[in-house]
């Protein structure tokens, strides 16, 4: 069982960065791949980027390469999500996901309450 707690959200204006954490409880944070995932008001949930559980490999999706960068400390059981020339098209409430590495959200058990994220134009 995996208990995930996301943080860092926030009002920005475009250009701007942020970073996502999400923490987890458990001893078994570091035996599961993490992805970030956020939806837009009216739109179905998308992924946005994962990393394996080493930490090796890392996955985005086309509208956030060169710009987001994911990344994990295993020791302090947490992920993270750089976000740097933020758009508006940014604006949404992300979640964490921990499971298997998949770009679909039905891969992943394991879930954070989201945080909200809005980039002001």
């Amino acid at each position: 069982q995996v208990q995930l707690v996301e943080s860092g959200g926030g009002l920005v204006q475009a250009g701007g960065s942020l970073r996502l954490s999400c923490a987890a409880s458990g001893r078994t944070f570091s035996s599961y791949a993490m992805g970030w995932f956020r939806q837009a008001p009216g739109k179905e949930r998308e992924f946005v980027a994962a990393i394996s559980w080493s930490g090796g490999s890392t996955y985005y999706t086309d509208s956030v390469k060169g710009r987001f960068t994911i990344s994990r400390d295993n020791a302090k059981n947490t992920v993270y999500l750089q976000m740097n020339s933020l758009k508006p098209e940014d604006t949404a409430v992300y979640y964490c996901a921990a499971g298997p590495v998949s770009s679909s959200s039905s891969a992943y058990p394991y879930w954070g309450q989201g945080t909200q994220v809005t980039v002001s134009s």
